[in-house]
């Protein structure tokens, strides 16, 4: 039996290290399947953000284990955490997090230079996805230029150059008009169908419901409800 692709046990992180605060994340744990997509919902400061941090080793718990893939990102040094994140994680921002002085083509090969994978291969690479997710006629334009779908259509493109195994989306909507918005959880629905396996974060209860196969609820810090959603029926 395959191991799950997110295995998080008895995790606490706490910023305040007087424990004047409550702990941002409490005795939590989670696992997570390879191809579900999981969407966090719960108000702010519940511990969501800290809670992806922690997945993609931006953050370390104060207690307890995270394992990615195999891998104990817990355990990783500054430059092991570095490599983690290029080969094994894809990350979507609420803002995008574009290079607005880098063309739509060269923001979307970043990931692939500092992995080091070879240029005709990353070009290639780069048109495929630019062209799936339709935007490959901004190839040239600079991200400013673009709406704001565009420019997180961009950012899903980014985040896939790698083929990384975990995709996680920090409130990939919340920027976004009603329009693009719901453009977005169509892409994100349809990545899943092909196998990719997302993990948002999100208050945008519509994204939930149309694109995770699972949604779960924090609560100051500790898991609050954790629920199957009926099977997503992709556009055509």
């Amino acid at each position: 039996m395959t191991a799950p692709i997110i295995q998080i046990r008895d995790v606490s992180k706490s910023y305040d290290l007087s424990d004047a605060a409550p702990p941002a994340l409490a005795d939590f744990s989670l696992e997570v399947e390879a191809g579900e997509s999981l969407a966090v919902l719960g108000r702010s400061g519940s511990g969501k953000s800290t809670l992806l941090n922690l997945i993609a080793g931006l953050d370390r718990p104060s207690r307890g284990t995270v394992v990615v893939g195999g891998v104990a990102v817990h355990e990783l040094s500054e430059a092991g955490l570095a490599g983690f994140r290029r080969e094994r994680i894809g990350m979507v921002f609420q803002f995008f997090n574009l290079l607005d002085d880098l063309s739509v083509e060269d923001n979307v090969l970043l990931p692939a230079q500092l992995a080091g994978m070879h240029r005709d291969e990353a070009r290639k690479r780069a048109t495929e996805l630019l062209a799936r997710l339709g935007v490959a006629r901004h190839a040239r334009t600079f991200p400013g230029l673009l709406s704001g779908g565009e420019r997180q259509r961009v950012a899903v493109a980014r985040a896939l150059m790698n083929r990384p195994p975990l995709l996680l989306a920090d409130e990939p909507t919340g920027a976004l008009d009603s329009a693009s918005a719901a453009d977005v959880r169509e892409l994100l629905t349809s990545l899943n169908a092909e196998g990719q396996t997302i993990v948002l974060v999100t208050h945008d209860t519509a994204l939930a419901e149309s694109c995770a196969t699972r949604t779960i609820e924090l609560l100051d810090g500790r898991l609050h409800r954790d629920v199957r959603n009926a099977p997503v029926a992709v556009a055509r």
